[in-house]
């Protein structure tokens, strides 16, 4: 395996090459986990250096918060007024884009 020290003190590892025991976010977010508040130990780097993904320790990787039933309501508050025309006040099954303001339907009944 190909460590390779950059001058940020990172270890470098090339793609799918990273030592057991480290993962990124999205791995650890599939594992129910979250850095915890400490910070990336190596990066792995592909495309030939134009992307870059940092790898977190495992052994101190904390479990992801759950909402609140309280926060899960006020998103499901929020949520649903995305989909909510100001103009016909119908709940629509998709969000109402923003750059119309209203629903399809209202929108293809106004005057441009």
């Amino acid at each position: 395996m190909t460590t390779v020290y950059d001058p940020t003190g990172f270890a470098t590892y090339p793609y799918r090459l990273a030592p057991d025991g480290l993962a990124t976010r999205r791995q650890l977010r599939a594992a129910g986990l979250r850095p915890g508040g400490h910070d990336p130990v190596a990066q792995i780097l592909w495309r030939r250096g134009k992307r870059v993904a940092y790898l977190y320790r495992l052994d101190l990787a904390a479990p992801k918060r759950t909402a609140t039933p309280a926060q899960r309501e006020a998103i499901a508050k929020a949520l649903r007024a995305r989909r909510t025309c100001r103009v016909c006040g119908q709940v629509k099954p998709y969000y109402i884009p923003r750059r119309y303001g209203c629903c399809f339907d209202c929108h293809e009944g106004s005057p441009s």
